[in-house]
């Protein structure tokens, strides 16, 4: 074969194999639908390749890019409301510690439009989006369309219909509906596991009401008014057991009337308002000075008392209904802090049904011993009698209950972005918290309520050395040790101040994330380390000629859940850490950076011809043109003359193949 044959059929190839690794697994098409002269909807389809799937519109501050649309103004027609979208599937993401929404399959998304002319008009704007996969994130993509809205001239309800599919986009044979059904068993399964979680936190809650000072006591009360004041055993019995129906269905109406005032946008936005959050972290903290015995916590006494006198003059089943709900009144003292903290649990998981469940749970679990021992009362002699201990446990749980508070401040405080919790600050609370409850444990520290402790008893022991052993595994962590089991409680380990391995240096960066003046760049912290890198490519490369070494090219996104794993596994290991500190200057290019380029900076790209409209589709559009990929995390190892020393590296988490590749770069970088 001819050399020169040979040479340009190897550069087809490698064009080709280029080309094949640029990925574009969603793929749009848009349809105008007009139903009459001042009605009509544009329909947005979305194929999502299998495997893969496209964020949702809802994602809470501090997660992924969202789904967005964006429509041009025009002077044709006015938007009624938002865009509407299916339900989507609902997972809880480890990296970003929230619950996320997405979509796979077939989404179609409707937005509802006033026609202001009878005529035929154009709608345009673009769709912003982010999809990923088990192993990669794509970068935020924009695709323009251009949707004709039929003209208006047959009989009111005829709709006209015009399909336009975007430029640049693929043709597809297959009919796409108004409605995808492919991720309906994905979402119901995803929809189940949290209403099981939200089940059983019932239950647990349940079960720790029975414990308070407010509920235990009225145990034997209750059951011996039942059997006491009938001669008749069996209906004693009966009444017991419409008793704890009663006491469930009272906290299943909780939960419904909570559903319908709220709905499932409405629980979620409230689970990541800030004000909300601020507002129930202090509310917990009340509670908890209430259960330390600072003040008594109760409702009117005229409230329990009518109710009281109206059950007993009313007698038979709402008699027995009525002495429920006086249950629920007088131990409201004890249970409003565990009931507020699952209602707000439910609300994070965004679905309606939530808070009826979780109150299912509850309820069950506070309904059963009344039932059980009313059915069997010879059990009520094996019961432990009230006393101290009970005491005892409602300052156990308001311990418990100020730790629990930090986390609705946390969630505030990042979602605000007032930087008010670093993490360090965070677990140095909780240490003091459960040092003090250990002590408590332990009969050292007292409070006015509080029984002498002639000894300590098996079970006080065993939670002291958890309590001690908990606070001993926390003190890590103020050095940056990543913490997993209180990760979902926890600032993230970049909101991590006190850091034994990091530079003297601050973090020096601007707006639009390149380095300032500093002669020795800036600092970016990564989890429980520190690195020096830039943002701006050109400015990384001219840094790296002035220190004479090697670049590391990273392609991340701040919403790239694989980026943060290989952080998190990867770089934090001291032998790539030792690499990346002292033989690198590292380039990190965020190609999901919402930070918009100046008008004159902007572009339309060359392969894909589409705007390039911030600085992320900036440097997407670089590591698809240079490289021919568009998937995160991507490393490239560069020398001074932004040629390759190794082959690129994408997401792996084996830290001796990654040390490989690195040695690779600085071998081949010192080569001449």
């Amino acid at each position: 074969m001819p050399k020169k044959l040979f040479v340009l059929l190897a550069s087809v190839l490698f064009a080709l194999q280029s080309f094949a690794q640029i990925l574009e697994p969603v793929k749009w098409s848009f349809k105008a639908e007009r139903f009459s002269a001042s009605e009509a909807t544009i329909i947005f389809t979305a194929s999502i390749d299998k495997g893969w799937y496209l964020y949702s519109q809802h994602i809470p501050e501090g997660g992924p890019v969202p789904t967005g649309f964006h429509f041009e103004a025009s002077n044709d027609y006015e938007l009624l409301g938002g865009v509407a979208e299916p339900a989507p599937i609902e997972k809880f993401d480890e990296i970003f510690k929230m619950d996320l929404k997405y979509f796979d399959g077939n989404p179609v998304f409707k937005q509802k439009i006033k026609p202001l002319t009878n005529a035929s008009f154009s709608v345009e704007g673009y769709v912003e989006f982010m999809c990923c996969d088990d192993k990669s994130c794509l970068p935020p993509t924009a695709i323009d369309f251009k949707v004709q809205v039929p003209s208006f001239e047959g009989p009111e309800g005829l709709p006209g219909l015009v399909d336009i599919m975007p430029a640049g986009s693929v043709a597809r044979d297959e009919t796409l509906t108004e409605s995808g059904t492919s991720w309906d068993n994905d979402s119901k399964a995803a929809s189940r596991s949290g209403l099981l979680y939200i089940f059983f936190a019932g239950i647990v809650g349940g079960l720790l009401a029975l414990l308070t000072p407010c509920v235990f006591p009225m145990i034997p009360m209750t059951v011996s008014y039942f059997i006491r004041n009938t001669s008749n055993k069996a209906k004693g019995r009966t009444d017991a057991m419409i008793y704890g129906i009663s006491i469930i269905i009272i906290y299943v109406l909780l939960g419904t009337g909570v559903s319908m005032i709220f709905g499932a946008d409405g629980l979620n936005r409230l689970s990541t308002s800030p004000g909300f959050n601020v507002f129930f972290f202090l509310l917990l903290i009340v509670f908890a000075a209430a259960f330390f015995g600072l003040f008594e916590l109760q409702l009117p006494s005229r409230w329990t008392t009518a109710i009281d006198n109206k059950a007993e003059k009313t007698g038979g089943f709402i008699g027995v209904f009525l002495m429920a709900l006086v249950l629920v009144l007088v131990s409201f003292s004890c249970t409003g802090p565990i009931i507020g903290t699952l209602l707000v649990e439910a609300a994070v998981t965004g679905n309606k049904l939530s808070p009826i469940i979780g109150m299912t749970g509850f309820s069950v679990a506070l309904a059963i011993p009344f039932t059980l021992l009313a059915v069997f009362p010879s059990m009520l002699g094996s019961m432990p009698r009230s006393g101290g201990w009970l005491n005892s446990v409602k300052v156990v749980l308001a311990f418990l209950l100020l730790a629990f508070s930090l986390k609705f401040l946390t969630v505030a405080d990042s979602v605000g972005q007032w930087d008010l919790m670093s993490r360090d600050v965070f677990i140095a609370i909780w240490i003091v918290i459960f040092i003090m409850l250990g002590f408590y444990l332990l009969g050292k520290l007292k409070f006015h309520h509080d029984d002498p402790l002639p000894y300590i008893s098996v079970p006080r022991a065993f939670l002291a050395i958890i309590s001690f052993s908990f606070a001993i595994y926390l003190i890590p962590g103020l050095w940056g040790a990543p913490l997993t089991s209180i990760s979902s409680f926890a600032p993230p380990v970049t909101k991590q101040v006190f850091d034994i391995s990091r530079p003297s240096a601050g973090i020096q960066t601007n707006v639009a994330g390149a380095a300032t003046t500093l002669p020795e760049g800036y600092q970016v912290k990564e989890g429980a380390y520190s690195l020096i890198k830039f943002l701006d490519y050109q400015e990384g490369m001219d840094y790296a000629r002035k220190q004479g070494k090697p670049v590391f090219l990273d392609f991340t996104g701040h919403g790239c859940v694989n980026c943060r794993k290989m952080e998190a596994a990867v770089w934090g290991d001291p032998n790539v850490l030792q690499r990346l500190r002292n033989e690198f200057v590292i380039i990190s290019l965020y190609v999901d950076d919402r930070t918009r380029l100046d008008e004159e900076e902007q572009y339309v790209s060359e392969l894909s011809g589409r705007r390039m409209r911030t600085f992320g589709n900036k440097w997407s559009d670089f590591q698809a043109t240079r490289y021919g990929v568009n998937a995160q995390p991507y490393y490239v190892l560069l020398d001074h003359n932004e040629k390759p020393l190794a082959p690129p590296y994408s997401y792996n988490t084996n830290v001796g193949q990654f040390i490989e590749f690195l040695d690779k770069g600085i071998q081949g970088f010192g080569k001449p």
